[in-house]
């Protein structure tokens, strides 16, 4: 007997797996179940770490990428797409080729080309690839400070400013540029959003102590699951701050290293132990 039809929107993330759950795969899954959508997901690599940081990667075979993306987009129809660590050059061609034959389809791009420790996950040739073929595809791109200046190619020698190097993405042909601002030193943290007619909106938020783990996978994936419920832009992005500082003021410590964002919060909220909010 055949079940009822899906309800839920369907979101589509490309990423790594984090075994710890802290960033990555797991991570767009379980924001992307507790925002209200049905997560499907494209394995692009395999990491080895644990909440101190990534030891090493081991990237997939690009066909294998996009044999995946494909088989699923062939069966169900996505309301999203949200992107994160690719892994190599040659799998961001091939995802960039997917995604090009779905326009009207919302995508998300988090442009994850180190971890929050500094591990390195992408070169030159690789933040090249992502400037010349997702950027430009993408209804949002989601960089902390440094990679905004990476994607953007500002040399080394240059200092141009955040809403200049928004306008660089801007002008390869992506809508909206998110700039979260956790990498500043200021006493708030102040996401902007850039739209080609300038600041669209600028929100400010507490400075959490301590250091998390995957903030950035979290804020993409909400505001990719935003997206596939059908909120505008706006409302989208601040509703998924608003999420992700949630998960981050409910975080936990499980190991020895950084804190992991606490994604179901809401479930936990009235439990009686002394962590309502």
């Amino acid at each position: 007997m055949n079940g009822p039809a899906l309800s839920l929107p369907a979101v589509l993330t490309f990423a790594a797996s984090d075994p710890t759950s802290g960033a990555g795969l797991q991570a767009d899954i379980l924001a992307l179940a507790s925002m209200g959508c049905y997560p499907l997901s494209v394995v692009t690599a395999l990491t080895v770490q644990d909440t101190a940081g990534v030891e090493s990667f081991l990237a997939i075979d690009p066909d294998w990428v996009a044999d995946q993306a494909r088989c699923i987009l062939e069966d169900m129809p996505i309301a999203a797409f949200k992107m994160g660590m690719l892994g190599s050059t040659e799998i961001v061609t091939v995802v960039a080729e997917v995604v090009s034959d779905y326009p009207d389809v919302p995508l998300v791009l988090d442009p994850v080309l180190a971890s929050g420790r500094g591990d390195e996950f992408a070169g030159d040739d690789m933040v090249s690839a992502i400037r010349e073929l997702l950027v430009p595809q993408s209804t949002i791109v989601t960089p902390n400070i440094p990679e905004l200046r990476r994607l953007a190619g500002e040399d080394d020698g240059e200092e141009a400013s955040l809403a200049e190097c928004a306008q660089a993405l801007l002008d390869t042909g992506c809508e909206y540029v998110l700039v979260t601002g956790t990498h500043d030193a200021t006493a708030e943290v102040v996401n902007t959003l850039y739209h080609r007619g300038g600041v669209l909106r600028s929100d400010s938020w507490q400075r959490l102590p301590g250091s998390y783990h995957g903030s950035g996978c979290t804020l993409a994936a909400a505001l990719a699951a935003n997206l596939a419920r059908g909120l505008d832009i706006g409302d989208a992005v601040y509703e998924a701050q608003e999420y992700t500082w949630q998960a981050l003021a409910h975080a936990f410590r499980p190991g020895m290293g950084q804190y992991l964002p606490d994604r179901l919060f809401w479930a936990r909220e009235s439990n009686g132990n002394g962590d309502d909010k």
